[in-house]
């Protein structure tokens, strides 16, 4: 973030480039506030995982609210937790990234501090919190993207905990709960919980835990975890592991080891055994095809990131994937790689989402796999073979002399990627000419050959950066239509390999997205940073954040817009004397859209405050609010009996890793009466 300063002299320059713009006005859609009719004959629907269903798919089939009346959307309520913490504070600055469950007329969800909130979902009041009292040390970005629900088909309704919530905690554990009172069920594990920390070996304070939820299928959770990123060679495993989610015993255990080494089995996890170190790990959302017996795992890259060698050998084979595992026995039915040998962190951070694929008078059985360069892989999730065809092409070598490259990449051709795959100087972008000057010497300095340039001693830049692309927030399906929605962003970085000295000492210190890592076990560590000019603007063109809409059936898009506006924008020093808003520029986004029955997109996720709605046949934009704090999460929707309203739920605070203010608003929107 630009201090004070440093933000008058970015004003003070940009006055003039402000001043000669012609501004064409702006339809600023915003809740009206009048009456409108409410159709109450529509359906009642719930949200009882986090991607809506296991699958993923983030559909509602509410009809209430409509592309015709959206407009009129209001507060309906708002609940602030109080978790929340900031960049220079006792632990890492906060991102609150939950969505919320909606499961018997209760609304369950997770404060970045790992508390557990039950409230009515008409008025927002509490029924109950659980705190389970978590240690951050080590944490670099508190966060929980959401809990799971499960129920107990043998157990009496009213008996304890025949409903349960599961939370997994900042430091390593998984905690069951009653659904409807917030206390520990003493029958999950030990005494309520399952220390996760077992079975992996030595772990550093705050190098692993969950930031995604469990998913819930067979009466299983099955789960993996975010391991802290470039820090050692033999960082903790990157297992995905179910257990049983009654009982809390571990069931099974994939160890992600390459064919020609034996993987560890849960028998060997309870007999003491210690699973394999520095695998690929799962640390966003799984999703899970019950009916087919699958369970779909998005991997990131082994430890560490930016160096592989000898010294990371073929750990990888798994890496940066999506990875189909039988849901009873945890065996790897296929998987497809999405970078070969990855060396750049371009791990699959997004929930794999099944579909089926109607074409040629044909059904197929399907499951999306998007990944951080903003390419979407449309896969037969019988097999794992793509659905349309995928180029293998050759990219850059690496003039590491330690290091080596895979030759091919492979390049989806339908859907298209979603930005280009190179650059040129000419596309080096500034606010003013002393900012692209200073953009292009930067540029100049540094390797460049498209997507798959390898990391260097030079320094690299690495298009679309770090964060995609297409990250966590995955994207939303409309199963009824076959349309597909995703939101993508352009966040250009730069990854600096040096050669280690053996007396020198490294802080590896992971607290936001620049910094040094120091890959312990390798020979060269690592700086990471954005890249932007000496002002903190972009040195990429815009829209650095976009919105897209894509047909399942024949892989082309049918729209694509900018996403968001340069409102508030003072960690690139774009918002001048507050005309931001006005600047549909796209801008960088966290976190994912929802679709509905009523023809409708709701986003948030972007850097401006803002939460919209969108016609998901044109793109066009019906609505927005400005909440209080950046909208990094993925909303829901929920109507709990047809006496009631429809309600759009969205989290709201902030983004500590981003250097955005962080917050803790839980905000609730409806049709006025």
């Amino acid at each position: 973030m630009l201090d004070k300063n440093t933000r008058s002299k970015v004003k003070n320059k940009m006055s003039l480039f402000f001043g000669v713009l012609v501004l064409v006005p702006l339809v600023f859609l915003a809740g009206c506030g009048g009456k409108v009719d409410i159709d109450y004959s529509g359906p009642v629907d719930d949200w009882q995982h986090v991607g809506k269903d296991v699958r993923g798919q983030r559909f509602s089939t509410l009809t209430q609210i409509t592309t015709d009346n959206v407009g009129s959307l209001q507060l309906a309520w708002q609940y602030n937790h109080g978790d929340y913490s900031w960049h220079g504070g006792d632990i890492g600055a906060s991102t609150f990234e939950a969505t919320p469950l909606l499961v018997d007329g209760n609304l369950y969800f997770c404060t970045p501090f790992s508390r557990v909130i039950s409230l009515d979902p008409s008025s927002g009041k509490k029924h109950w919190a659980f705190d389970p009292k978590t240690d951050f040390s080590g944490v670099y970005a508190p966060n929980c993207r959401g809990v799971s629900y499960w129920k107990d088909d043998s157990a009496a309704l009213d008996s304890d905990c025949a409903e349960r919530i599961y939370i997994g905690t900042g430091d390593g554990r998984l905690i069951g709960v009653d659904a409807h009172s917030g206390k520990r069920c003493s029958d999950f594990g030990d005494g309520g919980e399952v220390n996760l920390l077992v079975g992996l070996g030595d772990v550093r304070q705050g190098e692993y835990y969950m930031t995604s939820a469990a998913v819930v299928a067979n009466n299983k959770l099955i789960l993996g975890a975010f391991v802290d990123d470039g820090q050692r060679l033999d960082a903790p495993s990157g297992a995905v592991r179910a257990f049983d989610a009654k009982s809390g015993e571990l069931v099974w255990v994939w160890d992600p080891v390459p064919p020609d080494l034996t993987p560890v089995t849960a028998a060997d996890v309870k007999a003491g055994a210690v699973l394999t170190a520095g695998t690929p790990n799962a640390w966003g959302m799984l999703s899970a095809d019950p009916e087919r017996g699958v369970v779909y795992v998005p991997t990131g890259n082994p430890s560490p990131d930016h160096y592989a060698g000898k010294e990371r050998g073929d750990m990888d084979y798994y890496g940066t994937s999506v990875v189909a595992l039988d849901i009873d026995t945890g065996l790897p039915q296929w998987n497809f790689k999405t970078t070969n040998h990855d060396i750049w962190d371009y791990d699959v951070a997004a929930q794999p989402v099944s579909f089926e694929q109607r074409r040629n008078g044909e059904t197929i059985p399907g499951v999306i796999a998007a990944t951080k360069l903003g390419h979407i892989y449309l896969l037969d999730s019988r097999s794992g073979e793509p659905l349309f065809p995928v180029e293998q092409r050759q990219v850059p070598g690496t003039d590491i002399p330690e290091e080596w490259v895979a030759k091919t990449q492979p390049f989806p051709t339908q859907p298209p990627p979603l930005h280009r795959d190179t650059l040129t100087r000419d596309d080096i972008w500034g606010m003013t000419p002393i900012d692209k000057a200073n953009c292009l010497a930067k540029f100049d300095a540094l390797d460049y050959q498209g997507v798959y340039t390898p990391p260097s001693t030079k320094g690299t830049m690495l298009y679309p950066g770090l964060g995609g692309g297409i990250n966590w927030g995955s994207v939303s399906v409309d199963p009824v239509n076959n349309i597909m929605v995703v939101n993508n962003q352009v966040n250009a970085a730069t990854v600096q390999l040096f050669k280690r000295d053996p007396s020198e000492q490294v802080d590896g210190t992971h607290k936001d997205l620049e910094g040094t890592h120091p890959q312990e076990g390798t020979p060269y560590y690592v700086k990471k940073n954005l890249l932007l000019s000496d002002w903190g603007t972009p040195c990429v063109p815009p829209p650095w954040g976009s919105l897209h809409a894509i047909d399942l059936n024949s892989g082309e898009v049918l729209w694509e817009r900018p996403l968001g506006n340069l409102n508030d924008l003072e960690p690139f020093g774009l918002d001048i004397f507050g005309l931001g808003k006005f600047f549909e520029w796209g801008v960088p986004n966290s976190g994912g859209s929802i679709q509905t029955a009523g023809g409708l997109i709701f986003i948030a996720s972007t850097m401006d405050k803002y939460f919209r709605a969108f016609d998901v046949k044109t793109g066009e934009e019906l609505w927005r609010y400005e909440l209080p704090f950046a909208g990094h999460a993925t909303p829901m929707t929920y109507r709990v009996t047809k006496d009631d309203k429809q309600y759009v739920v969205i989290a709201a605070g902030g983004h500590g890793g981003l250097g955005m203010q962080t917050g803790d608003a839980l905000m609730a929107f409806a049709l006025p009466d």
